[in-house]
C-alpha cells in the first residue's frame, strides 16, 4: 500500500472545519498533518477535537513544512489566489475552494504559477462528485436524452449570509460566489462553452446586502456555443430550505437532478400531504464533499491530474463575471469581449 498523503488545511471556517474532519476520519490514503488558521478558539478547538498536534496561526508556516506534500486552502475568496500561489511555490499539491480568485487576471497569475511548479490542482466544484449530477452527465454522454436544448438550475440558501460575509470584494457577490457552481455544472452537463449572458437582480429581503452593494435574489439566462440556451436562479432566502435542482431538456428527453425532501417519505393525512425538505448543505452534498477529497488523494497517489482543474475553474469564473456586469449594466455580456478586455 502506498504511504498516506500528508495533508494541511489553512482556513478552519465552515468548510476548512468539513475538509478537516473527512481528511482525519474518512478519506483513505491521507493523513491531516498540519493545519493554519488566525483564529485562536478555532485552532484550540480543532486541536481538541481532532488531535492535530501542527497548528499555525501563520499558513505561511505550514507551508514551510517540509513534509507536507498537499495542502487544502478553505479561506475567504479574496486570500485564494496568495495562497495557492504559495502552495505552488512551495511544492505542494492544491485543492483550493471554489474560485481560484476573483478575476481573470488574477486566475491566470495562479495558473501560470501552478503550471510553473508543476503541482497538482484541483478546484471545490463538489457538484460533479454528487452521485445524481454524475448519473446525469453519463445520461447525457450517453445520448439518453438526445443532444442538450435547455439547462435550467436553482440554488437556493435557507438564510441570509452573516454580516462578515456581505462584502462582494471578499466573496466575489452572489452571482459569482453562489452561481458558480451552477455555470460549471451548465458547462460539464451541457458540454459547451458559455457565449452570451443577461442578467437581473435585486434585494427584496436580505437588507443588509443592499450596504455593501450585494443582492439576495439573481436570474442569469445564457446562450451556449452549441445553440442550447441557460438559465440559473440563485437566492439567500429559501427559508424553508435547501434547495438545489438542475434540469437539462434534451431533444429526446429530458434529465432533472435534486429534490425538495430530505428523507424519501410523505406523510398523508386529512388535512394533505406532508414532508420534511432538505435542511443545508452536508445534508444534501455530504457525500460529494468525501468524493472529491477523495478523488484528490487517489490522484496524488497514483501520479495522475485531478479534475475539475484550473482552466475549468477560469472558464466558470468567466461566466459568474460576466453575469455580474451584466446585472451591473442591464445589457447582454459576450463572454468574447470579456476575454479580450483582461488580455
Amino acid at each position: 500500500m502506498p504511504a498516506r498523503i500528508k495533508v494541511g488545511v489553512i482556513g478552519l471556517g465552515r468548510m476548512g472545519n468539513v475538509h478537516a474532519r473527512l481528511l482525519a476520519t474518512q478519506i483513505a490514503g491521507a493523513s491531516l498533518y498540519a493545519v493554519a488558521e488566525s483564529d485562536e478558539q478555532a485552532r484550540t478547538r480543532a486541536a481538541a477535537e481532532m488531535s492535530i498536534e501542527r497548528i499555525f496561526a501563520d499558513p505561511f508556516d505550514l507551508l514551510a513544512l517540509p513534509e507536507l506534500e498537499a495542502v487544502i486552502v478553505t479561506t475567504p475568496t479574496s486570500t485564494h489566489a496568495e495562497l495557492v500561489i504559495a502552495a505552488a511555490h512551495a511544492g505542494k499539491a492544491i485543492f483550493c475552494e471554489k474560485p481560484l480568485a476573483l478575476t481573470i487576471e488574477e486566475n491566470r497569475t495562479v495558473l501560470a504559477a501552478v503550471a510553473r511548479a508543476g503541482v497538482a490542482l484541483q478546484v471545490g466544484f463538489m457538484r460533479r462528485f454528487d452521485a445524481g449530477y454524475q448519473r446525469a452527465k453519463q445520461l447525457i454522454a450517453g445520448g439518453s436524452i438526445g443532444y442538450p436544448v435547455t439547462f435550467k438550475s436553482i440554488s437556493r440558501d435557507p438564510f441570509c449570509p452573516p454580516r462578515n460575509y456581505l462584502d462582494p470584494a471578499k466573496s466575489g457577490g452572489l452571482i459569482l460566489d453562489m452561481s458558480i457552481h451552477d455555470f460549471d455544472l451548465s458547462r460539464w452537463l451541457v458540454g459547451s462553452e458559455v457565449e452570451r449572458v443577461t442578467a437581473e437582480g435585486t434585494t427584496l429581503v436580505c437588507h443588509d446586502l443592499a450596504s455593501v452593494g450585494d443582492i439576495d435574489n439573481a436570474l442569469v439566462n445564457m446562450r451556449f456555443a452549441s445553440g442550447a440556451l441557460g438559465n440559473v436562479e440563485a437566492s439567500r432566502n429559501a427559508f424553508y430550505g435547501y434547495d438545489i435542482r438542475t434540469e437539462v431538456l434534451g431533444s429526446e428527453g429530458a434529465v432533472m437532478i435534486g429534490a425538495h425532501r430530505h428523507t424519501p417519505v410523505v406523510l398523508f393525512t386529512r388535512t394533505g400531504a406532508q414532508h420534511d425538505v432538505m435542511p443545508y448543505l452536508m445534508e444534501r452534498f455530504g457525500d460529494a464533499y468525501r468524493g472529491q477529497l477523495q478523488h484528490f488523494i487517489d490522484c496524488l497517489q497514483q501520479g495522475q491530474a485531478p479534475s475539475p482543474d484550473g482552466q475549468e475553474a477560469l472558464a466558470a469564473l468567466k461566466i459568474g463575471i460576466a453575469a455580474t456586469r451584466a446585472y451591473q449594466s442591464g445589457q447582454p455580456v459576450m463572454l468574447s469581449d470579456l476575454e479580450e478586455a483582461s488580455l
